[in-house]
């Protein structure tokens, strides 16, 4: 009697076991994308201002290399557009008003000088038709005339010039040479501003690479940084459960000593991943795992840490 009950109360319990439903479990762990903070430009590390396991927020300072050699050509840069400036305000402007003067006095001088002349001309030439001076009188009185108001012209020519400025190529030259001063400032200061680096996101400090003092090398990584938003959760799914998920799906995340966490899946692999050399068939097809990887929301990820192991299953 005895033993009947005993059995009657195993095959229950067995019973009931079997219909009880089962939790689907994937395992997986936790997944991180660095952002890896360097300079353009070599010099040796002068401050590091953050230590691993800080959190930056943006635009926080991080680190600063020795920028001398470029604060140099910074002023000498900025010397070059002062100066290149100046010459096309010079060419532009003409003559300077002493020389403008100078010119002007010229050109009365030789007003006068040509007034004279006609003069003379008049005189002889009205003395020439009564025959009273001879004609070589009156060739050089003609040429003397002729000469002066010529170079009337000229000089009235080249205080026109003087007051124009420079001509329209020269002008054109002096503006490129004021661009190219003004572009290689640019270029000066942008050298400046990569010597010291800020934090582009808020993100945890992961590593620092380099020391005060060592020296770094262009474009080599001074400091790491983790996004929560650049964390997620990578597990593996048997070929059979596969083709049930979809990017998009809500998964949930199991973490040891916290609350279980919802993640989205944002990748599927279309290829087979850490499975042995096998023919695909029916008989050995199950052996196939898939890699998926699923993203948190940027609150959740804050506090986790890549490397973690996880049990991941449907909400």
């Amino acid at each position: 009697m005895l033993v009947s009950t005993l059995l009657g109360i195993l095959t229950t319990l067995f019973i009931g076991g079997c219909n009880r439903p089962q939790v689907t479990r994937w395992q997986g762990y936790l997944e991180a994308e660095y952002i890896y903070v360097s300079a353009p430009l070599p010099g040796q590390l002068e401050t590091l201002a953050v230590r691993e396991g800080d959190r930056v927020v943006f635009q926080q300072a991080l680190f600063s290399i020795e920028r001398r050699a470029e604060l140099a050509a910074q002023e000498q840069a900025v010397a070059q557009v002062k100066v290149a400036a100046a010459r096309l305000e010079d060419l532009r402007k003409g003559s300077r008003p002493t020389e403008l003067e100078a010119l002007e006095a010229q050109v009365e001088q030789a007003r006068a000088t040509a007034e004279l002349a006609r003069i003379d001309f008049e005189r002889i030439e009205t003395l020439r038709q009564t025959n009273v001076v001879a004609e070589s009188e009156y060739d050089r009185t003609r040429l003397s005339h002729e000469r002066s108001r010529h170079a009337l012209e000229q000089l009235l020519a080249q205080l026109a010039t003087a007051r124009l400025g420079g001509r329209a190529d020269v002008i054109s030259a002096a503006e490129a040479e004021v661009a190219s001063a003004r572009a290689a400032n640019e270029r000066a200061d942008w050298n400046v501003e990569q010597k010291s680096q800020t934090a582009p996101r808020a993100a945890l400090v992961h590593d620092t690479l380099y020391r005060p003092g060592e020296y770094v090398p262009a474009g080599r990584p001074v400091v790491s940084l983790l996004a929560p938003e650049l964390l997620k959760v990578r597990f593996f799914v048997p070929e059979a459960e596969f083709a049930e998920l979809r990017v998009g799906d809500e998964v949930k995340v199991a973490i040891t000593g916290r609350e279980p966490l919802g993640a989205t899946i944002s990748y599927m692999s279309p290829q087979p991943e850490y499975t042995p050399p096998v023919l695909y068939n029916r008989e050995n097809r199950s052996k196939l795992v898939f890699m998926i990887e699923a993203e948190f929301s940027p609150e959740q990820a804050a506090d986790l840490h890549p490397g973690q192991p996880v049990d991941v299953g449907r909400p």
